[in-house]
């Protein structure tokens, strides 16, 4: 019986370091304005897990450093597409994209030539 309380404590402290406390990536995310980088930074923040978020305005690139034991990438993009931002493989729904300011309109020619002219 010691054996095999031995064994699985082995097998659930393995499955426990697996994880990753300080895990990175990035992630590519529409936006045009620093308005989109509060929204899209605070979306991330307000997922449990997550320890640092960057979004850069100009390379639309979201830097994350998070837990995996209390959250992972798919969980992010979703609260991300919550508050209305598209990322490189999954387009936010319309009522959420209609819920940013009208000069976040990242899908909207216009609003993407106005703020090309702001470099």
């Amino acid at each position: 019986m010691k054996k095999v309380i031995i064994v699985f404590m082995f097998l659930v402290g393995t499955v426990s370091f697996a994880q990753n406390k300080n895990a990175r990536t990035s992630i590519e995310v529409d936006g045009v304005c620093l308005m989109c980088k509060t929204r899209i930074e605070k979306a991330c923040f307000k997922t449990k897990g997550v320890k640092s978020a960057v979004w850069n305005v100009k390379t639309h690139e979201l830097a994350l450093i998070y837990d995996e034991r209390k959250t992972d990438v798919e969980t992010i993009k979703a609260s991300v597409l919550a508050v209305g931002h598209d990322t490189k493989d999954l387009k936010a729904t319309d009522e959420a994209y209609n819920s940013v300011h009208p000069c976040c309109k990242y899908r909207d020619e216009a609003v993407l030539d106005d703020h090309s002219n702001d470099d």
